[in-house]
């Protein structure tokens, strides 16, 4: 399958969840993330806020359990900057900080910038992704350029077990390490 036929396949059975079965997902989800991770040697984890109208995996129970389970972690999380293209990362404090974007997605109106060498995972939207730990996303590459300049865990999070193989990608795809999907936890094969 290529990468734009899985962006569209998968966006579309995405969308199509009912809201109970995407509550249920996303919580059957987070329990597997911290069932399945180690998370002893994370002290700053960069996560993406969830885009409510694409039915994204809902990180805020991500986020939640984080800080009442894991206080010593650290949460960052992402701010596109328009002139370059490019997302920024910023330390979370509180949703007091955040405001909608153009496209409505949550991210600091302010705060304190995360470097990126203090980053020790990334939580990664997917739409699809495959053994190999090739991904696709909503193709605008924000998060290829992100993930290009940054050397830490790279987490994806799918509603959806992995594809055979996602055919098209090119060099600036930056692959995935884990995956973690409702069904459990993928560690891929970049080989």
């Amino acid at each position: 399958m290529t990468k734009e036929q899985s962006r569209k396949l998968y966006l579309q059975k995405r969308l199509g969840l009912s809201d109970a079965e995407f509550q249920r997902l996303s919580k059957r989800l987070t329990d597997n993330f911290f069932t399945s991770l180690d998370l002893s040697s994370i002290k700053v984890l960069h996560t993406f806020l969830p885009i409510e109208k694409q039915k994204e995996i809902n990180t805020w129970m991500i986020i939640d359990r984080i800080k009442r389970e894991h206080p010593q972690i650290r949460l960052s999380v992402p701010k596109i900057n328009n002139q370059t293209s490019t997302i920024e990362s910023f330390y979370f404090e509180d949703a007091d900080q955040l405001e909608k974007n153009t496209w409505g997605i949550m991210e600091p109106k302010q705060g304190i910038p995360t470097p990126t060498d203090k980053i020790d995972a990334v939580l990664v939207p997917l739409l699809a992704f495959d053994r190999k730990g090739n991904r696709v996303g909503y193709g605008r590459g924000f998060y290829d350029k992100f993930l290009s300049n940054i050397t830490c865990r790279k987490i994806g999070l799918s509603f959806f077990p992995p594809v055979q193989s996602i055919e098209g990608m090119s060099a600036q795809d930056v692959p995935i390490d884990v995956a973690v999907t409702p069904e459990g936890v993928f560690t891929l094969n970049k080989s």
